[in-house]
């Protein structure tokens, strides 16, 4: 385990099973966890995160295989079960006390598992528009799995523009309508965003597909689990669905988010001070 300490920020190296995870600690206050979306590694929060240090000790990380996370074995898939192992440790190597946790969706996914097998860890789990196909009757859960496994067949058939298209349709994201706060940090698709993208696709969508987690467990967890739902993100997708299922499951409040199913990084400034709303009223 190595850190290195600059002013306002502390990054590390923390070993786990089968893999070397990257975090980054910023600021003061209760310790928040936000757990990424799609490929986004410890930075693609970043404005995010800007409007959250004053108040919160946010801790970010590249999920394994992406960024500076590396795998033993690169060939090897991954689990939901194994990313949240990867909380676990990183969270038992920063605190002795129950944590905040945003997840957005893989993210939030990942954050059931962190509350059904390390209970007590994770005090509040805001979980937006999970991808967790389980959270819905059988016949809908096969046919949206089915959907991610179409994802995947386009990926290696067409390539990665066209893998865009069909995730954004699947998702709710509107490319021709770019919904977003002004001022934000540029992230452009970078050859490691790329590369990131590929193993999105390619492994974390596998470990959503063949997850085995008994959703109805979220019912009893001590975490207080809260269902958040992006403002503009259509009714009828399945990400939006797994969050309303979510609400009755667990008895949830439904909170409704600035922007869309990235509303963290297209909205920062007004998703932050939902975020603290949302907190504020627990």
């Amino acid at each position: 385990m190595n850190t290195t300490t600059t002013p306002g920020l502390t990054t590390g190296m923390l070993r786990a099973a089968g893999a070397t995870l990257y975090y980054e600690v910023r600021g003061t206050g209760p310790m928040l966890l936000i757990s990424q979306s799609g490929e986004g590694d410890a930075g693609r929060s970043k404005d995010l995160v800007d409007h959250l240090v004053a108040d919160h000790t946010v801790v970010t990380y590249d999920r394994r295989g992406l960024s500076r996370s590396t795998l033993d074995d690169p060939a090897q898939g991954v689990s939901l079960a194994e990313h949240a192992d990867d909380v676990h440790r990183l969270l038992s190597h920063l605190s002795d006390e129950p944590v905040l946790m945003l997840g957005c969706s893989l993210g939030a996914s990942i954050g059931f598992h962190v509350a059904v097998d390390h209970p007590g860890q994770i005090s509040t789990l805001i979980a937006h528009e999970p991808v967790t196909p389980r959270l819905l009757p059988p016949d809908r859960h096969a046919h949206h799995e089915q959907e991610l496994a179409h994802i995947q067949r386009v990926h290696r058939r067409d390539g990665l523009a066209a893998t865009f298209k069909v995730v954004a349709e699947v998702l709710g994201i509107d490319p021709a309508n770019p919904d977003a706060e002004p001022g934000l940090t540029p992230q452009p698709m970078t050859p490691q965003r790329t590369r990131n993208f590929d193993f999105f696709v390619e492994h974390d969508f596998t470990a959503v597909i063949g997850d085995t987690l008994d959703v109805t467990a979220l019912a009893d967890t001590p975490t207080r689990i809260v269902a958040a739902v992006g403002r503009t993100t259509p009714r009828t997708v399945f990400d939006n669905k797994c969050t309303f299922a979510l609400a009755d499951l667990v008895g949830s409040e439904l909170h409704e988010f600035p922007g869309g199913h990235n509303g963290n990084t297209t909205h920062p400034r007004a998703y932050a001070a939902a975020l603290r709303t949302a907190f504020n009223a627990l």
